[in-house]
Protein backbone atom coordinates (compact mmCIF):
# COMPACT_ATOMS: atom_id res chain seq x y z
CA UNK A 1 0.00 0.00 0.00
CA UNK A 2 2.91 2.35 0.61
CA UNK A 3 5.90 0.27 -0.60
CA UNK A 4 8.61 1.99 -2.57
CA UNK A 5 8.34 -0.63 -5.31
CA UNK A 6 4.88 0.72 -6.16
CA UNK A 7 6.13 4.24 -6.76
CA UNK A 8 6.46 5.41 -10.37
CA UNK A 9 9.97 5.45 -11.81
CA UNK A 10 9.73 9.22 -12.25
CA UNK A 11 7.30 12.01 -11.41
CA UNK A 12 5.99 13.26 -14.73
CA UNK A 13 4.53 16.73 -15.15
CA UNK A 14 1.08 15.17 -15.51
CA UNK A 15 1.42 13.26 -12.24
CA UNK A 16 2.67 16.35 -10.40
CA UNK A 17 -0.28 18.34 -11.73
CA UNK A 18 -2.69 15.61 -10.60
CA UNK A 19 -1.15 15.63 -7.10
CA UNK A 20 -1.52 19.41 -6.86
CA UNK A 21 -5.13 19.34 -8.09
CA UNK A 22 -5.98 16.49 -5.70
CA UNK A 23 -4.43 18.41 -2.81
CA UNK A 24 -6.08 21.71 -3.69
CA UNK A 25 -9.50 20.20 -4.31
CA UNK A 26 -9.61 17.36 -1.81
CA UNK A 27 -7.98 19.20 1.11
CA UNK A 28 -8.14 22.99 0.81
CA UNK A 29 -11.25 23.73 -1.25
CA UNK A 30 -13.34 20.80 -0.01
CA UNK A 31 -12.59 21.43 3.67
CA UNK A 32 -13.18 25.18 3.37
CA UNK A 33 -16.55 24.76 1.66
CA UNK A 34 -17.62 21.90 3.92
CA UNK A 35 -16.75 23.66 7.19
CA UNK A 36 -18.33 26.94 6.10
CA UNK A 37 -21.46 25.14 4.96
CA UNK A 38 -21.63 23.12 8.18
CA UNK A 39 -21.30 26.33 10.21
CA UNK A 40 -24.27 27.88 8.41
CA UNK A 41 -26.45 24.73 8.47
CA UNK A 42 -25.80 21.71 10.70
CA UNK A 43 -23.64 18.56 10.80
CA UNK A 44 -26.63 16.43 9.79
CA UNK A 45 -27.19 18.51 6.66
CA UNK A 46 -23.49 18.42 5.80
CA UNK A 47 -23.49 14.64 6.13
CA UNK A 48 -26.65 14.36 4.03
CA UNK A 49 -25.28 16.51 1.23
CA UNK A 50 -22.22 14.26 0.95
CA UNK A 51 -24.58 11.55 -0.26
CA UNK A 52 -25.01 13.52 -3.46
CA UNK A 53 -21.50 12.40 -4.44
CA UNK A 54 -22.53 8.92 -5.73
CA UNK A 55 -25.09 10.56 -8.00
CA UNK A 56 -22.60 13.04 -9.41
CA UNK A 57 -20.01 10.29 -9.86
CA UNK A 58 -22.55 8.23 -11.78
CA UNK A 59 -23.41 11.17 -14.06
CA UNK A 60 -19.77 12.04 -14.75
CA UNK A 61 -18.85 8.40 -15.32
CA UNK A 62 -21.73 8.04 -17.77
CA UNK A 63 -20.70 11.17 -19.68
CA UNK A 64 -17.09 9.95 -19.87
CA UNK A 65 -18.28 6.46 -20.90
CA UNK A 66 -16.79 4.81 -17.85
CA UNK A 67 -20.31 3.75 -16.84
CA UNK A 68 -22.59 1.71 -19.08
CA UNK A 69 -25.71 3.72 -19.97
CA UNK A 70 -28.37 2.14 -22.17
CA UNK A 71 -31.84 3.60 -21.74
CA UNK A 72 -33.37 0.46 -23.27
CA UNK A 73 -31.91 -1.66 -20.46
CA UNK A 74 -34.02 -1.96 -17.32
CA UNK A 75 -30.92 -1.96 -15.15
CA UNK A 76 -29.84 1.39 -16.56
CA UNK A 77 -33.30 2.75 -15.79
CA UNK A 78 -33.02 1.32 -12.28
CA UNK A 79 -29.69 3.11 -11.84
CA UNK A 80 -31.22 6.39 -12.98
CA UNK A 81 -34.21 6.00 -10.65
CA UNK A 82 -31.90 5.08 -7.80
CA UNK A 83 -29.73 8.11 -8.46
CA UNK A 84 -32.79 10.37 -8.43
CA UNK A 85 -33.95 8.82 -5.15
CA UNK A 86 -30.51 9.44 -3.68
CA UNK A 87 -30.54 13.07 -4.79
CA UNK A 88 -34.13 13.51 -3.62
CA UNK A 89 -33.34 12.11 -0.19
CA UNK A 90 -30.37 14.43 0.27
CA UNK A 91 -32.36 17.45 -0.88
CA UNK A 92 -35.24 16.48 1.44
CA UNK A 93 -32.91 16.39 4.42
CA UNK A 94 -31.25 19.65 3.37
CA UNK A 95 -34.57 21.49 3.23
CA UNK A 96 -36.45 19.92 6.14
CA UNK A 97 -33.72 19.09 8.66
CA UNK A 98 -33.26 22.72 9.68
CA UNK A 99 -31.93 23.46 13.16
CA UNK A 100 -34.59 23.96 15.80
CA UNK A 101 -34.66 27.42 17.33
CA UNK A 102 -34.25 27.39 21.14
CA UNK A 103 -36.67 29.55 23.14
CA UNK A 104 -35.63 33.18 23.30
CA UNK A 105 -33.47 33.06 20.18
CA UNK A 106 -34.35 34.36 16.75
CA UNK A 107 -34.84 32.03 13.83
CA UNK A 108 -31.86 31.12 11.66
CA UNK A 109 -31.10 33.50 8.83
CA UNK A 110 -32.65 32.04 5.69
CA UNK A 111 -30.02 33.65 3.47
CA UNK A 112 -27.22 32.11 5.53
CA UNK A 113 -28.99 28.75 5.36
CA UNK A 114 -29.17 28.93 1.55
CA UNK A 115 -25.53 30.00 1.30
CA UNK A 116 -24.55 27.13 3.57
CA UNK A 117 -26.39 24.60 1.39
CA UNK A 118 -24.70 26.05 -1.71
CA UNK A 119 -21.30 25.73 -0.03
CA UNK A 120 -22.05 22.11 0.80
CA UNK A 121 -23.19 21.47 -2.77
CA UNK A 122 -19.94 22.96 -4.07
CA UNK A 123 -17.99 20.76 -1.66
CA UNK A 124 -19.79 17.68 -2.99
CA UNK A 125 -18.96 18.63 -6.58
CA UNK A 126 -15.31 19.07 -5.65
CA UNK A 127 -15.34 15.75 -3.78
CA UNK A 128 -16.86 13.91 -6.75
CA UNK A 129 -14.25 15.26 -9.14
CA UNK A 130 -11.49 14.46 -6.67
CA UNK A 131 -12.61 10.83 -6.28
CA UNK A 132 -12.66 10.27 -10.03
CA UNK A 133 -9.25 11.95 -10.44
CA UNK A 134 -7.91 9.92 -7.53
CA UNK A 135 -9.01 6.69 -9.19
CA UNK A 136 -7.15 7.73 -12.34
CA UNK A 137 -4.03 8.74 -10.40
CA UNK A 138 -3.92 5.40 -8.56
CA UNK A 139 -3.40 3.68 -11.91
CA UNK A 140 -0.05 5.46 -12.31
CA UNK A 141 0.70 5.70 -8.58
CA UNK A 142 -0.65 2.46 -6.99
CA UNK A 143 0.42 3.32 -3.43
CA UNK A 144 -2.68 4.61 -1.58
CA UNK A 145 -1.00 5.47 1.74
CA UNK A 146 1.86 7.32 0.07
CA UNK A 147 -0.56 9.15 -2.19
CA UNK A 148 -2.64 10.26 0.81
CA UNK A 149 0.46 11.40 2.70
CA UNK A 150 1.70 13.44 -0.26
CA UNK A 151 -1.64 15.07 -1.02
CA UNK A 152 -2.23 15.84 2.67
CA UNK A 153 1.19 17.51 2.97
CA UNK A 154 0.73 19.51 -0.22
CA UNK A 155 -2.82 20.40 0.85
CA UNK A 156 -1.61 21.64 4.24
CA UNK A 157 0.96 23.88 2.55
CA UNK A 158 -1.62 25.20 0.08
CA UNK A 159 -4.09 25.86 2.91
CA UNK A 160 -1.46 27.81 4.84
CA UNK A 161 -0.62 29.84 1.74
CA UNK A 162 -4.31 30.53 1.18
CA UNK A 163 -4.72 31.81 4.74
CA UNK A 164 -1.70 34.09 4.42
CA UNK A 165 -3.06 35.41 1.12
CA UNK A 166 -6.57 36.08 2.47
CA UNK A 167 -5.81 37.24 6.03
CA UNK A 168 -2.22 38.43 5.78
CA UNK A 169 -1.02 36.17 8.59
CA UNK A 170 -0.70 32.53 9.59
CA UNK A 171 -2.43 31.61 12.83
CA UNK A 172 -5.36 29.79 14.45
CA UNK A 173 -7.75 32.47 13.17
CA UNK A 174 -9.22 33.56 16.50
CA UNK A 175 -7.78 34.08 20.01
CA UNK A 176 -10.57 31.92 21.44
CA UNK A 177 -8.81 28.81 20.13
CA UNK A 178 -6.81 27.41 23.04
CA UNK A 179 -3.97 24.92 23.09
CA UNK A 180 -6.42 22.19 24.11
CA UNK A 181 -8.58 22.83 21.06
CA UNK A 182 -5.53 22.72 18.80
CA UNK A 183 -4.46 19.40 20.32
CA UNK A 184 -8.00 18.07 19.83
CA UNK A 185 -7.92 19.08 16.17
CA UNK A 186 -4.54 17.40 15.73
CA UNK A 187 -5.89 14.25 17.38
CA UNK A 188 -9.00 14.19 15.21
CA UNK A 189 -7.04 14.97 12.05
CA UNK A 190 -4.24 12.47 12.65
CA UNK A 191 -6.06 9.53 14.19
CA UNK A 192 -9.53 9.80 12.69
CA UNK A 193 -9.54 11.68 9.40
CA UNK A 194 -6.15 10.47 8.15
CA UNK A 195 -6.86 6.81 8.90
CA UNK A 196 -10.32 7.09 7.33
CA UNK A 197 -9.00 8.78 4.19
CA UNK A 198 -6.12 6.33 3.78
CA UNK A 199 -8.30 3.26 4.00
CA UNK A 200 -10.94 4.80 1.75
CA UNK A 201 -8.21 5.38 -0.83
CA UNK A 202 -7.02 1.80 -0.41
CA UNK A 203 -10.55 0.48 -0.96
CA UNK A 204 -10.88 2.87 -3.91
CA UNK A 205 -7.87 1.22 -5.54
CA UNK A 206 -9.04 -2.32 -4.80
CA UNK A 207 -12.80 -2.09 -5.35
CA UNK A 208 -13.54 1.23 -7.05
CA UNK A 209 -15.61 4.31 -6.14
CA UNK A 210 -18.96 2.50 -6.12
CA UNK A 211 -18.09 0.31 -3.15
CA UNK A 212 -16.64 3.33 -1.32
CA UNK A 213 -19.87 5.27 -1.86
CA UNK A 214 -21.89 2.26 -0.66
CA UNK A 215 -21.21 3.14 2.97
CA UNK A 216 -21.56 6.92 2.72
CA UNK A 217 -25.27 7.06 3.76
CA UNK A 218 -24.43 5.48 7.11
CA UNK A 219 -22.65 8.65 8.18
CA UNK A 220 -25.88 10.59 7.61
CA UNK A 221 -27.70 8.48 10.16
CA UNK A 222 -24.79 8.63 12.58
CA UNK A 223 -24.42 12.39 12.22
CA UNK A 224 -28.13 12.97 12.81
CA UNK A 225 -28.13 10.75 15.90
CA UNK A 226 -25.01 12.32 17.43
CA UNK A 227 -26.27 15.82 16.59
CA UNK A 228 -29.45 15.05 18.50
CA UNK A 229 -27.55 13.58 21.45
CA UNK A 230 -24.73 16.10 21.85
CA UNK A 231 -25.87 19.26 20.04
CA UNK A 232 -29.57 19.21 20.86
CA UNK A 233 -30.66 19.02 17.21
CA UNK A 234 -34.18 17.81 16.49
CA UNK A 235 -34.48 15.00 13.95
CA UNK A 236 -37.55 15.83 11.89
CA UNK A 237 -39.80 12.95 10.76
CA UNK A 238 -39.39 14.11 7.17
CA UNK A 239 -35.63 13.72 7.56
CA UNK A 240 -36.13 10.05 8.37
CA UNK A 241 -38.05 9.75 5.10
CA UNK A 242 -35.12 11.43 3.35
CA UNK A 243 -32.75 8.87 4.88
CA UNK A 244 -34.96 6.08 3.54
CA UNK A 245 -34.77 7.64 0.07
CA UNK A 246 -30.98 7.88 0.36
CA UNK A 247 -30.52 4.24 1.30
CA UNK A 248 -33.13 2.99 -1.17
CA UNK A 249 -31.69 4.96 -4.06
CA UNK A 250 -28.09 4.01 -3.44
CA UNK A 251 -28.79 0.33 -3.00
CA UNK A 252 -31.03 0.34 -6.08
CA UNK A 253 -28.05 1.57 -8.09
CA UNK A 254 -25.77 -1.09 -6.63
CA UNK A 255 -28.36 -3.82 -7.22
CA UNK A 256 -28.76 -2.74 -10.84
CA UNK A 257 -25.00 -2.67 -11.39
CA UNK A 258 -24.55 -6.15 -10.01
CA UNK A 259 -27.40 -7.54 -12.13
CA UNK A 260 -26.11 -5.62 -15.12
CA UNK A 261 -22.79 -7.43 -14.94
CA UNK A 262 -24.49 -10.80 -15.45
CA UNK A 263 -26.25 -9.81 -18.68
CA UNK A 264 -23.29 -8.13 -20.40
CA UNK A 265 -21.06 -9.85 -22.93
CA UNK A 266 -17.72 -10.97 -21.43
CA UNK A 267 -15.86 -8.17 -23.26
CA UNK A 268 -18.00 -5.47 -21.65
CA UNK A 269 -18.31 -7.04 -18.23
CA UNK A 270 -14.89 -5.79 -17.07
CA UNK A 271 -15.89 -2.17 -17.68
CA UNK A 272 -19.37 -2.38 -16.21
CA UNK A 273 -18.66 -4.31 -13.03
CA UNK A 274 -16.77 -1.60 -11.16
CA UNK A 275 -17.84 -3.07 -7.82
CA UNK A 276 -14.85 -5.37 -8.32
CA UNK A 277 -12.71 -3.05 -10.47
CA UNK A 278 -11.71 0.60 -10.18
CA UNK A 279 -13.86 3.08 -12.09
CA UNK A 280 -11.05 4.20 -14.39
CA UNK A 281 -9.32 1.21 -15.91
CA UNK A 282 -6.14 1.44 -18.01
CA UNK A 283 -7.08 1.21 -21.62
Amino acid sequence: MCGRNKWPSELSNRLILELVVLSLGGVTVFQALMLDGMKKTSPAIASAMLNLAPGFIFVVAGCLRFERVDLKCRYTRAKIVGTLLCLGGAITMSILQSPATPPGRRSPDLAAWVVGCLCLLGAVLVLSGTIILQAATLIRFPAPFTLCAMTSLIGALLTGMFQVFTTGRLGPGTPQISTGIILSLVFVGSLVSSVSIMYQTWVLEKKGPVLVSLFSPTQTVGSAIFSALFLGRVVQPASILGMVFLFSGLYAVLWAKKKEGHVLPPADRVVADDIEKPLLLPR
